[in-house]
């Protein structure tokens, strides 16, 4: 089954976020490379999780509701309003915008476990597994934030889906 391309200036845009993103990750870790925490692996990945994001935004095979969900965690990538702010935070401030990611696509993929799995694993532009590096996050999420901010993210999510 074939799915549908990201139209060639979408797909540039979106492109150069990712590629934007993805370079200045990887610098400030290389600046801070003495400082570097646990999750500092996990954020590297932020650039291919929001890619993902996009792509299964635009797959005609998600249905509406799913792309909405999709699409609200793409603006919370952008909202200057954050649980962990990139303004002030620098890249450590993706942790949250990775959180809320992994938890979404963790609802999406417990819908209908098979399709869905197979959607996610196919658009995944990255190395690792997707299937466990979602769960791998998701796990250690209450350690890096602490689960009262957990608990908030989560809250957010189900008041915005209402």
């Amino acid at each position: 089954m074939s799915h549908p391309q990201l139209p060639a200036e979408s797909d540039e845009k979106q492109k150069d976020f990712y590629l934007q993103l993805r370079d200045k990750v990887s610098q400030w870790f290389e600046k801070n490379a003495e400082q570097k925490p646990e999750y500092a692996n996990y954020i590297l990945l932020v650039p291919d999780f929001f890619y993902l994001l996009v792509r299964l935004t635009l797959d005609n095979r998600i249905p509406a509701m799913d792309k909405a969900k999709f699409a609200g965690v793409i603006a919370y990538f952008f909202s200057p309003i954050d649980f962990l702010p990139e303004a002030l935070l620098g890249p450590l401030g993706y942790l949250d915008d990775l959180i809320l990611t992994c938890y979404v696509l963790n609802l999406y993929l417990n819908q209908q476990q098979g399709a869905n799995k197979q959607v996610v694993k196919e658009l995944w532009p990255g190395d690792q597994d997707v299937l466990n590096t979602i769960q791998s996050v998701l796990q250690k999420a209450d350690k890096w934030i602490g689960s009262g901010l957990l608990k908030r993210i989560k809250d957010a999510y189900h008041s915005f889906k209402k």
